[in-house]
């Protein structure tokens, strides 16, 4: 048994040790070409997803509606979500003026944090070449080239993950509930980015540390209540500072039915997504209405371009890894390393294959850094005991499996040479591998150039095209669905005669109001003045009710309305409100047309 654990074990490297002279360079050659790629013409997409950066813009003009993340600065209803990404984005825009740049500048920001982070969490565990590697890896993933070229609050998650990985590794070297503690707080602020979404990891996080921390079992129980009594700390004081504050006193929670953040948090965002009971949705439902469910749905047509480059991969790295260390130590930082990114690459996958209620593409950047990072520790880790037959074996299939990944991936793309290409190189990689000991460095680097080719290609035309619209997907020339102007999911922003009618609308609380808030980002953007979004998101929350609105109107708070009641197709279990709205403001004021928009004054 002893000389099986001998020569099956992959070595873990050193905390600390001196390191080669290139890594430093590596590290900031790696760091500036992520930062080139991210903000690289970063304002071409515009104002991205005008739904986050109408609120970015209110919380530029109002603290309360910055605190809130509300939709308007006259805080009217909030977006639906907690508001971690808006308190970034719209302090940017307090600095730098409300624009484009300012706006997406943070989540590029993000995205270099996030690959230096995880290059500092995996250089802990297995070297910095695999720190390098897992950090290449993260960068050129399409779902990250365009997260973090976006304004969309996963970029933040993401980060906050990694940040807790990082700390959950350190809590591990030497049972520091401390560290843990830290971990917990990043999760906490998760939370705050994205809900429930956050707490995908925790399994992954406590088990690694249950297996692996050096110390008894009891005191490992109780630094995990410590790290856990963080995350709700972290997460639950603004639950409790909104369900305290004066409903009268604050914006709407948009996305509920009752104005209730919790509510925002169990149902719509929380376990409405897993089973497609999603009050106010629109689309989702048990039987798929996002989507077919199962085990292959990271590979289907819509969520493949952004993530299954090299999922396949980091499975295989995954099983590998395990199974080497199996005669390991309990306390291996190795395995600790594997059961962390491979838990969390597990459950995440599991819940996005699975899930019934709303999901887009977009949302698998969230895997990207486990990805990335077993991808970056399982190939080092082989390569290092290259020696054994089976270790090479794998490390040539992870490299044949990659190839045959990126060719049906590629295959028809806008480039058609670069399918065949990748196939016919990522075939002889994969041979020379096997046959390392003849070719040596010129295998690994061969191997490299093939794993990271479609991955990158794909990832760089997605950098190279303009994304837009509030469910943007990865790749070139890609559909954005719902994205384009009209209907209550795209956003048009308004003429010249509007705008300059928007302008001068006079001392109101609202220049106008409007249904749905992609509609309502779209007048606000072009003009400047808060404008009312009817119904929240969906336009399917009951905010403002028929009576409200008519009170609103009665004390002057509203100048127009604006649109003709465009509702979402389908079926939602939402509110009738703005539908009444609509019909109330139709049978009472006269319409007249400015560029080409329906427009009520509600003072004639």
């Amino acid at each position: 048994m002893t000389a099986v654990a001998t020569h099956s074990a992959v070595p873990a490297a050193p905390v600390q040790r001196s390191e080669p002279r290139w890594v430093r360079p590596s590290l900031v050659l790696l760091l500036v070409a992520t930062a080139a790629l991210y903000l690289w013409d970063l304002s071409a997409s515009g104002w991205a997803n005008a739904f986050y950066s109408a609120a970015a813009q209110a919380g530029s003009q109002s603290w309360k509606a910055l605190f809130f993340g509300s939709t308007d600065a006259a805080n009217g209803i909030t977006v639906d979500k907690t508001p971690a990404a808006l308190w970034v984005m719209s302090l940017s825009a307090r600095l730098f003026g409300v624009n484009a740049w300012s706006i997406l500048v943070p989540q590029a920001l993000m995205g270099v944090g996030s690959t230096w982070l995880l290059y500092a969490t995996v250089r802990r565990t297995s070297g910095a070449a695999a720190g390098l590697l897992a950090g290449a890896v993260l960068t050129l993933t399409p779902a990250a080239a365009l997260i973090f070229r976006f304004n969309n609050p996963d970029a933040l998650l993401v980060l906050l993950l990694i940040a807790a990985a990082y700390c959950t590794v350190r809590a591990i070297e030497k049972a520091s509930p401390r560290w843990l503690v830290f971990a917990g707080v990043a999760i906490g602020f998760g939370f705050l980015a994205k809900m429930l979404q956050a707490f995908l990891v925790l399994p992954a996080f406590a088990l690694a540390y249950l297996v692996a921390a050096p110390i008894t079992l009891g005191k490992r129980l109780l630094h995990l209540l410590a790290g856990l009594g963080a995350v709700v700390v972290s997460a639950g004081w603004y639950l409790a500072v909104v369900a305290l504050w004066p409903a009268a006193d604050r914006p709407y929670i948009g996305g509920s039915q009752n104005n209730s953040l919790l509510e925002l948090t169990l149902g719509y965002n929380g376990f409405g997504r897993i089973t497609g009971d999603e009050t106010g949705s629109v689309g989702g439902s048990p039987g798929g209405g996002w989507g077919s469910t199962g085990l292959f749905r990271l590979f289907g047509s819509e969520m493949a371009g952004g993530i299954a480059w090299l999922l396949p991969a980091a499975v295989l790295g995954l099983g590998a890894g395990l199974w080497f260390t199996r005669y390991a130590p309990r306390t291996d930082r190795s395995r600790a390393s594997l059961v962390l990114w491979g838990g969390w690459l597990i459950v995440t996958a599991a819940v996005f294959s699975f899930m019934g209620g709303i999901i887009h593409p977009y949302y698998t950047v969230a895997l990207a850094p486990a990805i990335a990072a077993l991808v970056g520790t399982a190939a080092v880790q082989l390569w290092r005991i290259r020696g054994n037959p089976a270790a090479i074996g794998l490390l040539s299939g992870g490299v044949a499996l990659t190839t045959v990944t990126s060719y049906l991936l590629l295959d028809g793309s806008w480039q058609p040479w670069l399918a065949p290409t990748v196939l016919i190189l990522g075939l002889l990689a994969a041979i020379v591998l096997f046959f390392v000991q003849h070719f040596g460095r010129v295998a690994a680097v061969l191997g490299l150039v093939v794993l990271l080719t479609g991955t990158g290609a794909y990832s760089l035309a997605t950098a190279a095209t303009p994304h837009s619209g509030a469910i943007p997907s990865a790749g070139p020339n890609t559909r954005q669905m719902f994205g384009g102007g009209g209907g209550l999911l795209g956003t048009t922003l308004p003429g010249a005669n509007l705008t300059a009618l928007l302008r001068q609308s006079g001392d109101h609380r609202w220049a106008a109001a409007t249904v749905g808030s992609n509609n309502a980002a779209g007048y606000q953007l072009g003009s400047g003045e808060p404008v009312l979004a009817v119904g929240g998101f969906n336009g399917t929350d009951p905010y403002p009710t028929l009576a409200q609105f008519e009170q609103y109107v009665r004390q002057g708070q509203i100048r127009y309305f604006l649109g003709d009641g465009m509702t979402m197709r389908g079926s939602s279990s939402g509110s009738d409100a703005a539908a009444r709205i609509v019909q109330w403001v139709a049978d009472n004021y006269r319409m007249t047309t400015v560029d080409g928009v329906s427009v009520y004054d509600l003072t004639a």
